[in-house]
Formats: C-alpha cells, sequence, structure tokens
C-alpha cells in the first residue's frame, strides 16, 4: 500500500516519467525513508513496551547464561526468521544494546536478519533449487553465530555511542508500573527519543542507497567480477559491499551472474555482501558506534561471507 501511494503521488499527481532513473531514485528514497523510519519507531516502541514486562536483566541472562556460542545462534535464529534488510534491522538490534544483551550476540542478530528471511529464502527456491538454498542458510547461520563469537571476544563496547546506548538500564526490574497506559508511554518515549536521534541519519543511508540502486549498471558488475579468475571471490564480496537492494533484486542478479558461468560460492558472496553489508548500513551504524567498530564488524564479516564463497566454489558440483 505504501509503494501504491508512493507512486501514485510521484507519477499521477507530479507527473514525474517512471522510466528516469531520477524518478526511480526518488520512488525509492520516499519508500524506503518512510518504511524504515517508520519500522524504527515501532520496533523501538514495541520493546520498549516489552521491557516493561520483562526485565533486561531476565534477557540479558536469558541470552548470555548459555553454553559458549549458544546466545549467538539463538539470536542468530532469530535473525533469520525476522524479515528485514540491513538498515531495518538496526532498530531491534539498538534495542538488544538497550536491554543490555552482549553486543556480540546483538552483532549475530544484525549479520543473519538481512542475510536470511523468508523472502530469500523462496525466491532462491526458485531460482536455485533446495539443495543450494539450505546450502545458503546453513552458510548464514555459521557466519552470524561465528562472527558474533569474535566480535564479543574482541570487547568493543567502547566503541559504542555513549548518548545513544544507555550504560545504565533505563528502569529497575522491580519497578512497579501503573497499568498498560504507562507501558506505553514509557515505550513512546524510548520510540521518540530514538527516533530523535537516528531519523537523519536513516534518511543519509537511504539517499546513498537509491543512487547506487538506480545509477550503478548490471552489466558493469557482471563484467568486473567475470574477469577477477581466482581473486572473484573477494572482489565480489568488496563490490557488493558498497551495494544496496533488496531480496527481489539480489537474488536474480545473483541467478544471472550463476547462469553466465561466475562460480556458485562467488556469485552468492555477492548477494551475501550485498544483503548483510551495505553503505546506507554503515551510515545508519555511524550514529550508533565509532568508524572503528563498524570498519571491523564489516571486516570480519567479510572475512566470513570470503569463506563461505570459496567452499561453496569447492563443492559446488555436489550442490548443483
Amino acid at each position: 500500500m505504501l509503494q501504491q501511494i508512493v507512486d501514485w503521488a510521484l507519477y499521477s499527481k507530479l507527473g514525474l516519467d517512471p522510466g528516469m532513473n531520477y524518478s526511480k531514485s526518488i520512488d525509492y528514497f520516499l519508500y524506503d525513508s518512510i518504511k524504515i523510519i517508520t519500522l524504527l519507531a515501532f520496533m523501538v516502541f514495541a520493546m520498549g513496551v516489552l521491557r516493561t514486562y520483562i526485565s533486561d536483566q531476565k534477557i540479558r541472562e536469558w541470552l548470555s547464561g548459555k553454553r559458549q556460542g549458544a546466545g549467538n545462534l539463538i539470536a542468530a535464529l532469530f535473525g533469520a526468521v525476522t524479515p528485514f534488510c540491513s538498515c531495518s534491522s538496526i532498530p531491534i538490534f539498538i534495542g538488544f544494546l538497550e536491554a543490555r544483551i552482549p553486543l556480540g550476540i546483538a552483532f549475530s542478530f544484525l549479520i543473519t536478519s538481512p542475510l536470511i528471511n523468508e523472502y530469500l529464502v523462496v525466491l532462491m527456491l526458485g531460482f536455485f533449487g533446495w539443495k543450494i538454498t539450505v546450502a545458503y542458510v546453513v552458510s548464514g547461520l555459521l557466519i552470524g553465530t561465528v562472527a558474533g563469537i569474535v566480535l564479543g571476544k574482541m570487547k568493543l563496547g567502547k566503541h559504542l555511542a555513549s548518548d545513544l546506548i544507555s550504560k545504565k538500564a533505563k528502569f529497575r526490574s522491580g519497578k512497579k508500573w501503573l497499568g498498560v497506559k504507562s507501558r506505553m508511554l514509557f515505550g513512546a518515549k524510548e520510540s521518540i527519543s530514538i527516533v530523535k536521534k537516528l531519523w537523519l541519519w536513516v534518511l543519509a543511508g537511504v539517499a546513498a542507497g537509491a543512487l547506487i540502486h538506480n545509477y550503478v549498471p548490471e552489466e558493469v558488475v557482471r563484467g568486473i567480477i567475470g574477469k577477477g579468475g581466482i581473486f572473484t571471490v573477494p572482489i565480489a564480496t568488496i563490490i557488493g559491499v558498497p551495494m544496496y537492494g533488496s531480496c527481489a533484486a539480489i537474488v536474480p542478479i545473483a541467478s544471472a551472474l550463476f547462469q553466465k558461468g561466475v562460480p556458485l560460492g562467488t556469485s552468492l558472496a555477492f548477494m551475501m555482501s550485498i544483503s548483510a553489508l551495505s553503505l546506507p548500513e554503515a551510515i545508519m551504524l555511524r550514529r550508533a558506534m565509532k568508524l572503528r567498530l563498524i570498519a571491523i564488524f564489516f571486516g570480519i564479516v567479510a572475512l566470513g561471507i570470503i569463506f563461505i564463497g570459496y567452499m561453496m566454489n569447492a563443492i559446488q558440483d555436489s550442490l548443483v
């Protein structure tokens, strides 16, 4: 419905040409900006209300009190069933940090949420078949879990923005709430506070995504990846990082690369890097963390994607 409203305003009322790149960029910018800011407000509100029923301490103990890596796997599985892109996953990631959930576990969610979702799985089944789809899902969970464990062990909490992520829980677990109204008000205040701090960064990130999405020719990407030789996997990963797109656009591109003779792992590495790592995501995360942490996060996940890409290339014959 939102897409229909945006299209109606731009093409019917303003008379923009839907075939022009600038029109597509404006369309992309308006749709994603409204969608992500609305999602940000709603998710922070919902998590704020939830936190009045379940104390931060209990959430923290439940996720971090497991055996080594179990909390990361649970967060990765939770990310896999949430139908969000990399930018839309940030509100829940921030909610995890507000609840004082360990950073490594929060990162496991942030990594797998855009990498795996039901829409992507359905599209992959249609384009690649069930064997490759299962291998992709397992690989995504592996990257999210292992990368989260590694990031958690690096003690990187000092690189979070202190004014966005509270150092103390915003309410005591023993606080008595005066009915549903007080809980809703708490959630609303949380939502307004976070949206005020993030909305400009969201707009900047979506603007970057809109330009990349509509002005970087697919043929150029195919040409560069196809000529990389043994280095095609890292090249595909690096090219995919600054790009941004929806599952509906990414999966067909990866399939086209594969059909053109690009190895399976290389094609999937390209798709993974676009899904899990993007310039718009980095711009939005800049408000929550310092550049060094963003660089470390992107670097570790990119290495994981490259490893999976080479592994997929090695077992390609058994999957096709």
